[in-house]
């Protein structure tokens, strides 16, 4: 892809499984990739930073070390995040809620905040891509606290679009749908499968897919596209639930509904 090679790119959430694919996508892109986690992986290739990011003092933490490294950055995948429990909506704790939201969405926030600090300081332009969800764009009755993050960021990515333009700041996001990640754990991995094949392509994502995309939105041949949240998603969010084509009729929700809400009577 154009304007991907001997560009500096930093990657958060670079251990999990769309992050770590996007530092190998943007590696074979030619890119100089930062990889940034909470927790640096054992067999960890290239040039790996830890740090929290949701915290100011990560997040500068990251940059710092980025330009010491290679001098600039010129792209930036906010991909870090969390999604917090399945409990019930009434029980969920309060600080729950908001440890999803300081990594979800603050940091997202000063992700960006720092990513036009630094294209400032270094008099250049450059693109930014932000890591949403389905959630972003749909509701379900759990992970209410992850669905709230991934609606905000909706909200920085347009915002910091309408800013970014005039200053040559590219800012788009992805909206991963059914993607089995570590991220839900081996069971919720084995769940995400089966509720994949009610997508039009009737399968889950991968990683590397979703990667695809994310090096399409930060190289050159994206450039009039910015401020958008692309689904990459199989088509689930395309798809009516009340015509027979989308499932209508055709998924049994007694065990659900008894296993979410009977012990509410």
């Amino acid at each position: 892809m154009r304007g991907l090679a001997g560009k500096v790119a930093v990657v958060t959430g670079a251990a999990g499984g769309i992050g770590a694919a996007t530092v190998r996508r943007l590696t074979d892109e030619g890119a100089q990739v930062v990889a940034v986690d909470l927790e640096v992986p054992a067999s960890a290739e290239g040039f790996w930073v830890q740090a929290d990011v949701s915290t100011e003092e990560g997040v500068a933490g990251y940059v710092d070390a980025a330009v010491e490294r290679f001098g600039r950055i010129d792209l930036h995948h906010l991909n870090a995040g969390i999604a917090g429990s399945l409990t019930p909506l009434p029980d969920v704790p309060a600080a729950e809620f908001d440890r999803v939201m300081a990594v979800n969405v603050r940091g997202v926030f000063l992700g960006v905040q720092a990513a036009f600090r630094q294209f400032s300081a270094q008099g250049s332009a450059g693109s930014i891509v932000i890591t949403g969800s389905i959630g972003s764009v749909r509701g379900s009755a759990d992970l209410l606290a992850y669905q709230t993050s991934k609606h905000a960021v909706v909200g920085i990515l347009r915002g910091a679009a309408v800013y970014g333009g005039p200053l040559g700041v590219r800012v788009n996001a992805v909206a991963p749908g059914i993607v089995p990640t570590e991220l839900f754990g081996a069971q919720g991995q084995d769940d995400m499968t089966r509720r994949a094949s009610s997508t039009p392509l009737r399968r889950a994502g991968t990683g590397d897919e979703i990667a695809s995309v994310v090096a399409f939105l930060l190289s050159d041949d994206a450039a009039y596209l910015t401020g958008e949240l692309v689904s990459v998603d199989g088509g689930a969010s395309a798809v009516s639930t009340v015509r027979p084509s989308g499932g209508a009729g055709a998924w049994d929700f007694a065990a659900y509904d008894s296993a979410l809400y009977g012990a509410k009577g």
